[in-house]
């Protein structure tokens, strides 16, 4: 490899450029983006992509499960590919840093090194994921890539089952493709992705780099509080079996446990489902999606646990009836430790501080890790807000995590010892 490797820079005016043409499609309201995965708007931002890929001179692939690349053969024959990259989904009216960012330093990583004309020990592949964002089937496409995705997996439990199937159809997708994308580990020498923060740790900490070391693990449940409908103006309080009651003691009695007991966890309700949800009938039936997070494992453990067993309390002490029913789960991981050296070294070559952080929030570094190494890197979100039009990281901030990112990759490809 050259000797001028560590002087690169990311083209800065190239990166702002694709970063605001990608954000008007899509565009909601004068900030915002609503690009749902496999959407026209989400379909139409991977078509731009694919242009932008091959006018760089980079080659475009597309595997079963949808994922875009862009692939850089600066390796020797046979070498192993570093992997770089994030989603261009977003949530509904969400924010245009979430996932983009990501992307487009990847390809502008790949773009910088091509021109620079480097040979490196690797290939280096810039990687698009699909539908990160859950629209359909959360994490489906570095799920699938992983091989983690099971044929359940796509009876889509979290979300419409007929909009999978129209999402498909626009892409060109199927099923079986979808279960064929998993790559051989072999093949991969790690995977790299830069991510804003979405919360407010770096902003408030005036630091313009977060080394990910472990990413937070998530349960998803429906707990189901059975109770007896009846006439809500004849019936004594005394004598109703009011669903409603058991869910609504959760709600506070979790955040109680929360706070008491896992202060480092988090745990949300999301949605409340009401039956018959009438003004004028006690409810006979609460639903309640339920998630839960802790970035270890033995403490994600000892949180399901109790979670669940203060769900089964507070609907005896209503007198209620209680189903469990388990949605899905994504275990903690821990990054790279030869990632995380990386990172902090290619930021203090740049004069950039560091501080290490947890991500309580779920990244496709997370299925990927299951595959071969990974590291993450963050940059502040201005309030920590995200999945929201509001969302924003300052521009010298996502200049500054692009290089970091191409310093780390060329770091670790300098110092052959893979990730």
């Amino acid at each position: 490899m050259e000797h001028n490797w560590n002087s690169l820079r990311i083209n800065e005016n190239r990166f702002r450029a694709d970063f605001e043409a990608l954000s008007e499609i899509g565009k909601s309201g004068q900030t915002g983006v609503n690009r749902p995965a496999l959407s026209e708007a989400h379909l139409a931002a991977r078509a731009w992509l694919r242009r932008q890929i091959e006018q760089a001179g980079l080659e475009f692939r597309q595997d079963g499960a949808g994922n875009h690349s862009a692939v850089l053969g600066c390796g020797p024959d046979g070498a192993p590919t570093l992997l770089m990259g994030s989603h261009l989904d977003s949530v509904p009216t969400g924010g245009r840093f979430d996932g983009a960012l990501g992307v487009l330093a990847a390809l502008e990583v790949l773009r910088t090194v091509h021109e620079a004309g480097l040979h490196l020990p690797v290939d280096l592949e810039a990687i698009d994921f699909t539908d990160e964002e859950g629209t359909l089937v959360s994490f489906l496409g570095s799920y699938a890539f992983a091989g983690l995705l099971k044929p359940e997996g796509l009876s889509n439990q979290r979300g419409d089952p007929q909009a999978l199937q129209d999402g498909l159809l626009r892409a060109g997708l199927s099923q079986t493709g979808i279960l064929s994308a998993r790559r051989d580990p072999k093949n991969l020498a790690g995977y790299l992705e830069l991510h804003i923060e979405q919360g407010s740790r770096l902003s408030d900490a005036g630091c313009p780099i977060g080394v990910v070391t472990k990413i937070s693990g998530i349960s998803f449940y429906r707990l189901i509080f059975k109770g007896r409908a009846d006439h809500a103006g004849s019936i004594p309080m005394e004598k109703r079996l009011d669903a409603a009651l058991g869910a609504s003691a959760l709600i506070l009695s979790l955040r109680e446990l929360i706070l008491t007991t896992f202060p480092e966890c988090f745990a949300n309700v999301g949605s409340a489902y009401f039956e018959p949800g009438s003004f004028n009938i006690v409810p006979e039936k609460v639903t309640l999606s339920l998630e839960f997070r802790a970035a270890a494992l033995p403490r994600f453990n000892q949180l399901r646990e109790a979670v669940l067993q203060l769900a089964e309390k507070e609907a005896r002490r209503f007198g209620l009836g209680f189903e469990i029913e388990f949605i899905g789960e994504r275990v903690p991981v821990e990054t790279s430790r030869v990632a995380q050296a990386a990172i902090r070294e290619a930021a203090g070559q740049l004069g950039l501080r560091t501080v290490d952080l947890v991500s309580y929030a779920g990244h496709d570094a997370q299925p990927i890790a299951s595959l071969c190494s990974t590291g993450m890197i963050f940059v502040p979100s201005v309030n920590g807000t995200s999945h929201s039009p509001e969302e924003l990281t300052h521009w010298p901030d996502c200049v500054n995590g692009a290089n970091v990112l191409l310093q780390t990759a060329l770091l670790i490809c300098h110092s052959e010892r893979g990730l």
